[in-house]
């Protein structure tokens, strides 16, 4: 098995960066996998020490079968930024594991990837590979499959990141036609409908909601495990559309994730947990909002 490139995106935090990069260095398969670090020039005055630093770090990066660093001249912003690098890798190797500056992975993380690029190389409804569980609870099948795509340590192939649609505008149309459009929304228990409005109207420049509607709208599915082998540190308030909170932190896996494959069909029982999780973490963002207005 060849190990997919791994294309990782920094900007101006080195702790964040340190971290993620040290916990890539020790997963089974690093020293097989080429690394193509994106970092993103400045966007204003106050962010350029932290990219000088973060630059500098990776010059000493080792460890991995060769390392490339693509330091970008100006600020193209997270979303541009992912979405050039992640479709350079794609168009020059194929496939791609996708990581940003923020996720500390599991040791096991780079093989179950691309253990499951391997399994569903050539299963045209999976698009791709997801490496995080929220912490759900309960029972958990070791490996299954919902609806759309996700973006905390993710994998896809070149066939799959071609369906990427850029255009919210024509992502929201398919969304009003599409038959289980509700299910998008996990019946209305997470906005992301809400958030795909937003990103036409300027609110955010997500390109995360866009690759999930882009996978929603055409029935693709995506590869989850039973544990999360991804942790994200940037729930601190440094990070891109991320607030502080951890409500979505939960420790890594310190075993293997078994991917056989087996039909391309999304799992219904998890799809209700999952729900149910939503449910939970609304209610629980919601107190804390009424808190702090009632302070």
């Amino acid at each position: 098995m060849s190990f997919a490139p791994i294309a990782l995106f920094v900007y101006n935090r080195p702790w964040h960066t340190r971290q993620t990069v040290s916990a890539l260095m020790a997963n089974h398969g690093a020293s097989e996998s080429a690394l193509f670090v994106f970092s993103d020039g400045p966007a204003t005055s106050e962010a350029e020490a932290g990219v000088v630093e973060v630059r500098a770090y990776l010059r000493t990066i080792s460890g991995f079968k060769n390392t490339t660093v693509v330091e970008r001249p100006g600020n193209l912003g997270l979303a541009n930024s992912i979405i050039d690098g992640v479709s350079r890798i794609c168009d020059e190797f194929g496939k791609v594991v996708v990581v940003e500056d923020d996720l500390v992975t599991s040791p096991f993380f780079l093989q179950y990837l691309n253990d499951g690029l391997s399994a569903y190389r050539d299963e045209d409804r999976v698009i791709s590979i997801h490496g995080y569980l929220p912490p759900i609870g309960g029972r958990t099948p070791e490996t299954f499959f919902l609806s759309g795509a996700d973006c905390w340590g993710w994998a896809t192939w070149k066939r799959g990141w071609d369906l990427f649609e850029p255009n919210g505008v024509a992502l929201l149309e398919k969304l009003a036609v599409h038959p289980n459009r509700r299910r998008f929304d996990y019946i209305g228990r997470y906005p992301n409908t809400r958030m795909l409005r937003q990103f036409v109207k300027g609110g955010n420049n997500s390109w995360a909601i866009r690759w999930h509607a882009s996978a929603f709208v055409l029935n693709k599915l995506t590869l989850h495990p039973r544990r999360s082998l991804v942790r994200n540190i940037g729930m601190d308030g440094s990070g891109t559309h991320c607030s502080s909170h951890d409500d979505l932190s939960t420790p890594v896996a310190i075993s293997p994730i078994a991917v056989r494959a087996m039909p391309a069909i999304e799992n219904r029982s998890m799809w209700n947990r999952f729900r149910m999780f939503y449910v939970i973490l609304l209610f629980r963002r919601f107190v804390r909002k009424s808190l702090r207005i009632n302070m």
